[in-house]
């Protein structure tokens, strides 16, 4: 990766979060679930790799989820070249702040929590220099990289119903441009819920909201795309 474009503000290192850890259960599990678990396992054993010192352990972070948070720092700022540029900062973060993630919480949380920090940032900083130029994201797949728990139903189904399928790379287009008009952490809430596919347990952990704060919210999104939508579906 290349190194990224300086920024006027430094993402705050956010602090670890405090979750359950991925304890084995005599509980049946679904694949799914064993999959997260698995997941949870390898990612803290490359984190204790990484805070020792071990480059590779850092490679392969970066290997891993550099779709998925590049699929995320594209929608929420619509141009690929910033995206490319604060995807680089966040694991650039990432590296020099592995020794205050404790451990407690799932590491993709830390992570996401320190992408959408710096995002938010970004956003901010671009605001000032009235600075926006939308990238059509069906010409980067890597925005559609499915979530930590697989694949998010279309967008396009929690919009405007099964119909809206049929518009296809069209709609997608709309999508992403009404979406850049929305407040980012409405944008955000979009992003990780029904583009990314994540959990409300895992948005909360990123987030740090109520859970009835993030439920009312998301809603209150979902209407102001639809609205926005409107005039593409009729």
């Amino acid at each position: 990766m290349a190194t990224p474009a300086s920024s006027s503000q430094e993402a705050p290192v956010p602090e670890a979060e405090i979750d359950e850890a991925p304890a084995a259960s005599s509980e049946p599990q679904s694949p799914e679930a064993e999959a997260r678990r698995q997941a949870d396992i390898r990612d803290r054993r490359l984190v204790r790799r990484l805070r020792a010192g071990d480059q590779r352990a850092f490679d392969e972070l970066v290997r891993l989820y550099q779709h998925r948070i590049f699929g995320l720092t594209l929608r929420m700022l619509g141009n690929r070249q910033e995206a490319e540029d604060v995807a680089q900062e966040v694991f650039i973060t990432l590296h020099r702040a592995i020794g205050q993630y404790r451990g407690e919480g799932r590491f993709y949380t830390w992570l996401y929590r320190i992408a959408t920090n710096t995002c938010k940032n970004r956003i901010k900083y671009l605001r000032g220099r009235n600075f926006h130029r939308s990238v059509p994201v069906e010409e980067t797949p890597e925005a559609h990289d499915p979530g930590h728990d697989g694949p998010s139903v279309p967008l396009q189904a929690r919009i405007a119903g099964p119909e809206a399928m049929t518009e296809g790379a069209r709609l997608q287009a709309a999508i992403q441009q009404e979406l850049a008009q929305l407040d980012p952490e409405h944008r955000l809430l979009i992003i990780l819920r029904d583009i990314q596919g994540l959990s409300y347990q895992e948005i909360l952990n990123i987030t740090g909201l109520q859970e009835g704060t993030l439920k009312s919210r998301l809603h209150r999104a979902r209407v102001a795309l639809k609205e926005r939508l409107a005039p593409y579906l009729s």
